[in-house]
């Protein structure tokens, strides 16, 4: 590892590469900031093409976390693990048991879980290794689908947005492009549904889209499907992005039609200048990382041992978080993202004499499962 490595990685506290010969297990965990407290990132599993790639992702994704981890106001900090290898075929127990060794050697500085090509069984694996699991299935000490509380911040989000555009937050009478129905989009709109909005709907799978079509019928609401192409120019009031990142760009902004932005999908914007570029059109963007915050509020609740009172308490905090970052935005004249990175930035430097337990590398009691 020459300089230019670790000048790539000089904002981060540690990266740890993780081989297991007799498993197959390649795997990098990053800790980017533990200021507010240990580490708390998921791990992801996919193909890499390189290591080089797989390096990259690991770093932007463990740097998000902490502003994500900041903005939801928990005492942990960003990190981030990939498993390089293809998650239909290299998966086995062993190479999670694996993973679950490199992580316990932390001694508690990272908390990980399931992120895309991973499960909740999976990380079964890893717990008879470590207790620095969460997100698995509650019979395993978890606490549950995670789907449910992102849904909900989801929500709180876009009452947050349309109470800052229309001076009301109420969902019902307005026209919602949700782009795609998984298991967080499918729960938005149900909930949009009941409130009496109107939606369009674009998902590569027709059983969602039949599933929404159904509920629709349940609500006598509206509901027209789209391709993929024509989520972004129909006429409606706000965009719900809930599949991929990059969506926000210089081909997609021309098109949008809506005067506001909140969903759940994670890097929504493909760079933060299209924060930029939102704000001069007159379109309001809700920060991706406040608005789908409430499944890390969930995991992040659950090492102090699952409540789904206080989850929903902190979710519903998704809602003043944002206002104040609209305030901010206005007060200061820059971009929401801009503002919302600001304001988390803030927060880390208040905090940083806080976790003093934490500066002595001892593993919170609340962390260890019986």
């Amino acid at each position: 590892m020459n300089m230019d490595m670790f000048e790539r990685i000089s904002e981060h506290q540690q990266v740890l590469f993780c081989n297991d010969q007799a498993t197959g297990l390649k795997a990098i965990i990053a800790i980017h900031n533990t200021t507010l407290g240990p580490a708390l990132g998921g791990c992801r599993m996919q193909p890499y093409e390189s290591v080089d790639a797989a390096l990259e992702d690991v770093l932007r994704l463990s740097k998000g976390m902490t502003y994500k981890c900041a903005a939801a106001d928990v005492d942990f900090g960003g990190g981030k693990a990939v498993i390089i290898g293809d998650p239909a075929k290299d998966k086995n127990p062993e190479l999670f048991r694996a993973f679950g060794q490199f992580v316990e050697s932390l001694n508690g500085r990272f908390y990980t879980g399931t992120d895309m090509g991973t499960t909740p069984g999976d990380f079964v694996h890893a717990l008879k290794e470590t207790n620095c699991i969460v997100g698995v299935e509650e019979e395993y000490g978890g606490s549950g689908d995670s789907s449910v509380p992102t849904a909900l911040g989801v929500i709180y989000g876009v009452k947050a947005t349309n109470q800052a555009v229309w001076g009301t937050s109420d969902l019902g009478d307005k026209t919602y492009a949700i782009q795609g129905l998984g298991k967080v989009g499918a729960k938005v709109a149900e909930h949009l549904l009941q409130e009496g909005a109107n939606l369009y709907v674009t998902d590569i799978s027709q059983s969602a889209i039949d599933d929404v079509l159904s509920k629709a019928k349940q609500y006598n609401g509206f509901v027209k499907v789209v391709n993929d192409k024509e989520i972004y120019s129909v006429d409606a009031d706000v965009f719900v992005p809930c599949a991929f990142g990059g969506v926000i760009n210089d081909e997609t902004i021309e098109q949008l039609k809506v005067r506001a932005v909140a969903g759940s999908a994670n890097n929504q914007l493909l760079d933060i200048h299209h924060g930029k570029i939102l704000q001069e059109k007159g379109i309001l963007y809700a920060p991706d990382y406040i608005v789908n915050a409430g499944g890390l509020i969930q995991v992040a609740d659950e090492l102090y041992e699952p409540n789904k009172a206080r989850v929903l308490r902190k979710t519903k905090a998704i809602y003043t978080s944002l206002l104040d970052v609209f305030q901010e935005s206005m007060n200061s004249g820059i971009c929401t993202v801009e503002a919302s990175n600001l304001l988390c930035e803030r927060r880390i430097e208040s905090r940083s004499q806080r976790n003093s337990f934490f500066s002595h590398m001892k593993r919170p009691k609340w962390a260890v499962r019986n």
